[in-house]
Formats: structure tokens, C-alpha cells, sequence
């Protein structure tokens, strides 16, 4: 193994005032920039070298962190055993139930490695190195290219770069990632495992104890944790599932710390957290306020709606939408909270004040006033437009979203013409290094299909629809508008193709025309409606081009105007922060302590769904179990993504799993503020007290090398 330091500058912190703890600052830093930040003196008791070292062959913590699918895991033994969350493991959990083995219900250990559940659909990947190509892609893109071209051309070229990577060296994945947007570009290469298997996962009721009720809420007392394993083929490389594959060896694993963790300790977090956009404008904030998160939050709660109520009387209905449900609700949660904390925060009146002042900044130099001087409200006027556009835009996107008939029947035909370009030229789920992996996550979203939930999604997009006056007009949307023969209607979702793995995986292969043969409404009618989608694909390229052009000056000018330098958002690549175990105030006179324990539990227990303990659990709190620690609460900087993220004590040992945010807290995918900004983790000490003495899997225990008393 190799490691590339990669070059992104972050900001200089400041000094802290001897015997005080200095409040964490603002940052998801990249991994090599931790050097810089002067962590021994906020309370790491490492060098820094042993979080990520760059020279060769020096294993280091980096090395026992992945990414599991769209959330974050630890190695927590030589043996490939990944410890993450319940709910990034809930698909696979999902997969493997129906209403007679109802593992979401009753839970799953393994009594053994040969009886470890395949969790179809998950990888692991591993950073292995990364550098900086930013003048590799930027040299794609030359000054006459319109927004479009040069939009493509960068995506592209990017392919190129990742394409070649994985050709100098087979087995590995590589991603280019955009640091700042149109700026700054970075080669990550990964080890990428495809066999992953479910260990051992608690019932729902403990690792989604509280629910929607509890979600993104303090205080809470769930047990999100879940253990997966990482398999590979016998000479090491990574395969597809085999019976003959064996565990994964990591070249460091994570130590737990079964003694957890106390208030004021140093902790930190290493992870992939998804996207933040602390870099944006006033525009886009205001954007977000008033157009794209009411939309969403409305949205989500009404399928929401639809699929429990489809599943009230049916398990095996509820299990098919549980997956779903529990993605949109925590979407729709964090949507609310998002837009609760722009309306009631001072998050859009400090970016304008801020912009106001960078404006004057500008105009007070000829040189730059010819540069910059219309930046921000050229950028504006993106989100103006977007606004402007938002009823069609979003209704017709959601169509191909909401309704899963209509989902498969877009991804077909899309297939049918991406793959008749050359593979660099095609939509990324369409190139062949993507392939398998969208057809195996498209299959399984055909598995969960519902026809008679698929009709009333179908019926509600519809007057939608309807009452989009722009939509209305759309010729190719006519049929299903005024769906007079009943075309789409209860016969035609019962009879439909789409619902039929092996089917939908048949005509995925096939041509533009032979498509047109088939005879499928959905299909069909995707058909006449694809060259708008096609549109709008091309308008989402455009306002790339021009956002990421602009936003890469506007970086540009900020730093002239602070004089200093700024961590990127974060973009799903390897990130830390740290922080403390420590309280907050969310309101006057209320002070929310970080620690809470299995007599919460109990106390929340009313013996129904979502706080329903099972009843091994409340036996052992009956024999003097109650002070078991369940959940902590700790002032690091994270968003999605970094769910699993481990939770480090200042010796770089595991005492927690990350899955959550405080309310208050979903604001900072948008700006972070040590007052409010508080993750929620589960103690390793009730992971533990779960694993072993309530489900009695002991052998993970001995695995992970905690000494049982």
C-alpha cells in the first residue's frame, strides 16, 4: 500500500487558554491536514501520525475505517467484523425477513461464520491513497465550451482518470471527487469488497427503539448498532459471494474500549460523511428555505403516509416499504429540522452580512471589481431560476421517484439509450465498471414493489401533476392526465413486467427499438416522456457548469477578503472532526446532560411499538442492570454519512458508534455552532451488554478481544 498526501488547506485554530478546554472548532478535516491542528493540546493522548500516517507500510487508524455502502464502519477485529449502525444494516436485515422470520422484529446472531446472512446490495470500501488532479481535469475544459460542454467535458475527464486507475492497478475502485466546486479535484483509490455478510443484529425494538418519535431528539436510548463482515476470495482479492471466501484481514483494526467513555472526554470521529454546503451563498440558502425543503418535507410525509397504511394489516406488505418508510422518515425529519433551524437561526442574515461585506470588499479594487463584481448575483440568478422552474421541475423528477412502476420503467429506457454510447460518454450507473451493481440494486427495488401501494403513489403524483400548470400542457404527460381507459390503473400495475426481477433484468439489455416493441403502459409512456427527462438532465449539467465556475471565483475572492484558507465540504470522502462528551442548552433554562442510561430505557417502555423492550432486557434491569450507559451526546462536527462513523477516545479507542444528531443539529449541513450542534452516539458499553448478556453472542465479544468478567 501507498498514500498520497493530498493538498487542501483548512483553517488555522486558535490557541487554547491553559487548564480550559477549548470549544471544538468548525471542520470535517481531511485526513492529512490533522497535524495541523494542534490536537494534543485539545486532548489527544496519540500522535496524530497514528490516525493517518502517509508513508508506506505504516499501518494506522485510517486503515480499520470503511465506508458501508452510504454510511461509515469500523474493523473491530483482524477478522473482517464490521461494527455500524442498525439502521445502515436495515436493508440487509430487511432482505433476509418475511412475516414467519421476522429478523427485523426478533433480530439475528449468528451461530456460527457459516451461517452469517449474505447482505446482497452492500460493499465496503477502504481509502487506500489519493491525490490531488485538479489540473488534470481542469485541462479538459477550454474558454469557448459552453456550460454544458464544459460541464461534460470535466465529467469525462474525470472517468478517464478513474477508468485508468483501475486499469494500472485491477481490483481496486477509484472515484474522483470534487473538493471545491470547479477548483479542486481528488483521485481516491479504494479496496472494494463485495462480499458482506450480516453477523448480528438486535431487534428493531432495541435498534430502532423510540422510532420517528426519538429520531434526531434528546434524550434517546437506542441501540443503532449492527455487526457485518467483510469477506474475500482465498487469495485475499475481492469477490462476489463464494462459499469458500474467507474473512477479510484489515491491516489495523480498531481496539474497543470496554470501560467507554465520560463526560469531558476528548473524543473524535473518523468517517465519510455525505454533503454539506457551508460554501454556499444567501441565494442558495433561501433557495432551500422557501422552495426545495417545504417540497420535500411535504412530500415525504404523504408517502409516508401511503406505505404504512398499506402494511397495517399485511407483515409481509410492512416488511417490503419498511426499508423505504425508514429512509424517508429520517429525510423528512432532518428536511424539517433543516428548514425549523433556517427560519428560527441567524444562519441566512450572518451569510448576507457576510456577502455584503465581500461585495464592498470587491468594489474597492478596480481589478477585482472587473473580476468579481456581479458574482453573487450571478450566482443568484441560478437559484432564481431554479425557483422559477421548481413546480415542474420537481413534480415530473418525482414521478420517477415516488412511483416505483414508473422508477424501473425510466432506469430501462434510460439503459436501453445510455448504452449505445461509448462507455466514457454514458450516465455513471450505465458504465460497464457500474453494471452489476445497479442491476443487483435495482433488483432488489423490484423485489420490494407493491402494486396496489405502486397505484395509489401513482394516483397522487398524478393530480400533482394536474395542478402544474406547466405539467399540464406537457403532451407526453396527457395519457396518464386524463387516464380515461384506466390504462395505468389497478389492472395494468397487477399485470405489469415491472414487478418481475428477471424481466426487468431482460430488458435492461435491450435496444431503443427493441424497447419500442414492448408492450408495457409504464414503459410506454416513459418512452414519450424521456425526451423531457433528457431536458432537464441537460438544464441540471447547465446550471453545474455555471455554479461550479462561479463558486470556484467566489472561493477565489473569499480568501483575498478573510486572508485565510477553508476546509471543503464535506463529499462522502474520509473526513474527521472532533470534539467532547459534553451538554447543551437548546432553550433558556433547559440544559440536556450527555449521558443516558438502560433506566431510561425503562422508563420510556410502554410495551408498544416504538418502545416496546423486549422482555430479556427489562428481566435483566429487574436484577439491578439499570445504570447500563446507553447513549452519549458529544460536540464533533458530522452530517450523513457519518453514521457508523466509530466514536475514538483521545487513545484512538472505540467507546461508541455515531448515528444521529440533536434537532437542533440538522442545521449543520449548513453552518455549525459549538452552542447546538450535538451528535448522538450509542456507548459501547450498552453495544457490548446487548451483544453478550442480553443475546448472549459471546464469540463476538472474545473476537473483538473484550475480557469477560
Amino acid at each position: 500500500m501507498y498514500r498520497i498526501i493530498l493538498v487542501v488547506t483548512t483553517a488555522i485554530l486558535a490557541s487554547p487558554v491553559a487548564g480550559v478546554l477549548v470549544p471544538p472548532e468548525e471542520g470535517m478535516f481531511p485526513v492529512n491536514e490533522i497535524v495541523g491542528l494542534n490536537l494534543a493540546e485539545k486532548g489527544l493522548e496519540i500522535s496524530p501520525l497514528e490516525i493517518f500516517n502517509p508513508n508506506p507500510g505504516e499501518p494506522c487508524l485510517v486503515d480499520g475505517i470503511c465506508r458501508v455502502n452510504g454510511c461509515t464502519g469500523s474493523f473491530v477485529s483482524p477478522d473482517g467484523l464490521i461494527i455500524t449502525n442498525h439502521h445502515c444494516a436495515y436493508r440487509a436485515i430487511q432482505t433476509a425477513s418475511t412475516a414467519s422470520n421476522d429478523l427485523l422484529a426478533n433480530g439475528f446472531v449468528a451461530a456460527n461464520r457459516n451461517s452469517e446472512i449474505p447482505a446482497p446490495g452492500y460493499e465496503v470500501r477502504i481509502t487506500e491513497t489519493y491525490r490531488d488532479v485538479s489540473t488534470e481535469v481542469l485541462s479538459a475544459v477550454t474558454g469557448e465550451m459552453d456550460f454544458v460542454q464544459r460541464t461534460r467535458a470535466i465529467e469525462k475527464r474525470q472517468k478517464e482518470i478513474e477508468k485508468q486507475a483501475e486499469a494500472d492497478q485491477p481490483g481496486i475502485r477509484a472515484e474522483v471527487a470534487e473538493m471545491f466546486a470547479g477548483k479542486t479535484y481528488v483521485l481516491f483509490q479504494y479496496t472494494f469488497i463485495k462480499d458482506v455478510r450480516l453477523v448480528f443484529a438486535p431487534p428493531s425494538s432495541v435498534g430502532n427503539f423510540g422510532g420517528e418519535v426519538d429520531n434526531w431528539e434528546w434524550p434517546r436510548h437506542t441501540g443503532d448498532f449492527t455487526f457485518m463482515r467483510a469477506y474475500v476470495a482465498p487469495d485475499g482479492k475481492p469477490a462476489t459471494f463464494a462459499d469458500n471466501n474467507i474473512p477479510y484481514h484489515p491491516r489495523r483494526h480498531i481496539q474497543v474500549a470496554a470501560a467507554g467513555v465520560a463526560e469531558g472526554d476528548f473524543v473524535f470521529l473518523l468517517g465519510y460523511p455525505g454533503r454539506t454546503a457551508r460554501h454556499k451563498t444567501t441565494a442558495f440558502l433561501r433557495y432551500e428555505q422557501n422552495v426545495r425543503l417545504p417540497f420535500i418535507v411535504e412530500l415525504y410525509q404523504w408517502q409516508i403516509g401511503v406505505l404504512e397504511a398499506a402494511g397495517n394489516d399485511d407483515r409481509d406488505v410492512a416488511l417490503k416499504h419498511s426499508s423505504r418508510i425508514k429512509s424517508l422518515a429520517n429525510v423528512e425529519k432532518r428536511s424539517r429540522g433543516q428548514l425549523q433551524g433556517l427560519r428560527r437561526s441567524d444562519i441566512v442574515a450572518a451569510r448576507e452580512a457576510s456577502e455584503n461585506g465581500l461585495q464592498e470588499f470587491i468594489e474597492s479594487d478596480t481589478d477585482r471589481k472587473v473580476q468579481y463584481a456581479t458574482i453573487i448575483d450571478d450566482i443568484a440568478s441560478v437559484y432564481h431560476e431554479m425557483a422559477e422552474a421548481a413546480d415542474h421541475e420537481m413534480n415530473l423528477e418525482s414521478l420517477k421517484s415516488v412511483s416505483r412502476a414508473m422508477a424501473t420503467a425510466f432506469a430501462i429506457v434510460d439503459a436501453a439509450h445510455e448504452r449505445q454510447k461509448e462507455d466514457l460518454d454514458r450516465e455513471p450507473p450505465w458504465m460497464e465498471r457500474n453494471l452489476d451493481q445497479t442491476r443487483q440494486q435495482l433488483s432488489l427495488a423490484v423485489r420490494d414493489w407493491h402494486a396496489a401501494t405502486d397505484k395509489v403513489l401513482l394516483d397522487g403524483m398524478r393530480e400533482r401533476l394536474a395542478a402544474t400548470k406547466t405539467a399540464r400542457e406537457l403532451p407526453a404527460l396527457q395519457p396518464l392526465l386524463h387516464d380515461k381507459s384506466n390504462r395505468y390503473g389497478d389492472e395494468a400495475l397487477s399485470n405489469t413486467p415491472l414487478g418481475d426481477p428477471d424481466r426487468v433484468s431482460a430488458w435492461l439489455d435491450l435496444t431503443p427499438n427493441e424497447l419500442s416493441d414492448v408492450e408495457d403502459p409504464f414503459i410506454g409512456l416513459m418512452l414519450d416522456l424521456y425526451p423531457e427527462y433528457l431536458r432537464l438532465r441537460e438544464l441540471g449539467k447547465q446550471r453545474d457548469g455555471r455554479l461550479d465556475r462561479l463558486y470556484g471565483s467566489l472561493i477565489d475572492v473569499k480568501q483575498d477578503y478573510l486572508q485565510t484558507d477553508f476546509v471543503p465540504d464535506a463529499n462522502s470522502t474520509l473526513r474527521m472532526t472532533y470534539g467532547y462528551v459534553e451538554s447543551y442548552s437548546p432553550e433558556d433554562a433547559v440544559l440536556k446532560t450527555p449521558v443516558t442510561t438502560l433506566h431510561g430505557v425503562i422508563e420510556k417502555t410502554t410495551g408498544e411499538e416504538p418502545f416496546a423492550t423486549p422482555a430479556r432486557i427489562r428481566e435483566l434491569y429487574d436484577a439491578g442492570a439499570g445504570e447500563v450507559p446507553v447513549n452519549i451526546l458529544y460536540s464533533t462536527d458530522t452530517t450523513g454519512g457519518n453514521s457508523g462513523s466509530p466514536i475514538l477516545n483521545a487513545k484512538g479507542q472505540l467507546v461508541g458508534v455515531n448515528f444521529d444528531r440533536t434537532f437542533e443539529a440538522t442545521i449543520n449541513d449548513f453552518a455549525w455552532n459549538h452552542n447546538y450542534s450535538r451528535s448522538i452516539g450509542v456507548d459501547v458499553r450498552y453495544a457490548l451488554w446487548i451483544t453478550g448478556e442480553v443475546y448472549g453472542a459471546t464469540c463476538l465479544l472474545d473476537e473483538m478481544g473484550i475480557v469477560r468478567k
